[in-house]
């Protein structure tokens, strides 16, 4: 009965780590959760309290299914303020958050067998979405040494004449690496010689980065214009992540066609989210509560990345942004459990951590880096000092 669509798919490895360690919690066992993409702080108040006011005000129905006019207009004054990029509220669709906006344009550019560039380590999702869509996944695993980032001879070597979409994330999930306007302008490079292969830029960390500033691939490569989707929300940088709001930023002929795909599947996002996030891009107070939230970021990466490498067999560079840390596990992998059982993937470590040491991370497999795992410092820095003595326990009962 069920479709071969839905078999294909495999749940996501960051929602399962994330349930079994509640599960844990609720039956009584002590668990220290590092495993989830969420700030551990609240929405600004000045948002909440214009989304408040828009109950208030009665704005209960629907709006057009590409988002309220005031909406995309803040984005696109935002895109052309802080970014230097000139969109239309034309070009922008708000959906129901950044991940309906990855999926929907995948769908709305990727015919069946046509294929999808996506550097590993990446977001779980990116695969199994080209999948959903009839799209071939083309992983191309990068390197530790290089901070996890595509090379412009990787991306030459994964081009094909099927190729469609070069998915990039900057600052990345999982690894936090951040792309420099220098190797952007080398893979834009590459870029010009093939026009059949969009650019998916996925910037939904834009906000946390801690050396300079975000940069966006479209900024350095205006040639890209014409076949370039930006895709950004207000989750991670304004704490907003149940209000479920995304967009993309597009052409005018993709803009329609993730549109069109829209209409029939959810159409706009909740009316109260629209009008917060419209608040996030037009207040000044928004500033001062990005700043604060990027502050207490820098501070538990530069505590949990050197606390990481002071553990025996563990490394892990400094990541740019976002508020994951990647560290490089293969000196683990082989090892033995006290039960006699071998460590034999970054899956099997995982689950060792979190029933013998109550530590949920999320194995490297997930993200197509079997060496790796990521760990999360969304956290209180008290938490993180526990997860860093539990990690390190769980560590050393393998021989």
């Amino acid at each position: 009965m069920i479709s071969n669509r839905a078999r294909a798919l495999a749940p996501s490895e960051t929602m399962k780590i994330s349930a079994l360690a509640k599960e844990m919690q609720q039956a009584g066992q002590s668990v220290i959760s590092l495993s989830q993409g969420e700030p551990d702080f609240k929405t600004p108040d000045h948002i909440c309290e214009a989304a408040k006011q828009a109950i208030d005000d009665g704005l209960h129905g629907y709006t057009m299914n590409t988002g309220t006019t005031e909406l995309r207009q803040a984005i696109a004054d935002k895109l052309q303020r802080e970014n230097g990029l000139s969109f239309s509220p034309a070009q922008i669709v708000v959906s129901n958050g950044a991940k309906q906006s990855v999926g929907f344009s995948i769908l709305a550019l990727v015919n069946d067998g046509e294929e999808v560039i996506i550097p590993a380590p990446y977001w779980v999702s990116y695969p199994e979405m080209t999948k959903l869509a009839g799209g071939v996944p083309v992983i191309v695993r990068t390197s530790f040494d290089l901070d996890y980032k595509l090379s412009p001879a990787q991306l030459e070597s994964a081009i094909s004449s099927k190729t469609k979409i070069l998915i990039l994330c900057s600052p990345s999930n999982p690894t936090g690496s951040c792309y420099t306007a220098e190797e952007l302008v080398a893979l834009g490079e590459v870029l010009k010689n093939h026009p059949h292969v969009a650019v998916l830029s996925d910037e939904i960390y834009e906000y946390i980065v801690f050396e300079g500033k975000h940069v966006s691939i479209l900024e350095v490569c205006p040639w890209l214009a014409d076949r370039f989707i930006l895709v950004n929300g207000f989750s991670k940088g304004f704490a907003m992540t149940g209000w479920r709001l995304g967009y993309i930023a597009a052409p005018a002929p993709i803009a329609s066609a993730v549109a069109k795909i829209q209409s029939q599947e959810t159409s706009a996002p909740s009316t109260i989210s629209q009008k917060a996030g419209e608040i996030a891009y037009n207040s000044p107070l928004s500033a001062e509560a990005v700043e604060t939230m990027r502050k207490a970021f820098l501070e538990r990466r530069n505590y949990f990345v050197d606390a990481l490498n002071q553990i025996d067999g563990v490394r892990c560079f400094k990541p740019g942004g976002a508020f994951y840390a990647f560290p490089n596990i293969s000196a683990y992998l082989g090892k033995k459990t006290p039960d006699g059982n071998i460590i034999s993937s970054s899956t099997d470590l995982c689950m060792f951590l979190i029933e013998n040491a109550g530590l949920a991370t999320v194995p490297g497999d997930a993200f197509g880096e079997p060496d790796g795992i990521r760990l999360s410092y969304s956290a209180s820095m008290e938490t993180l000092k526990e997860g860093i003595a539990r990690f390190r326990k769980g560590l050393k009962m393998l021989t």
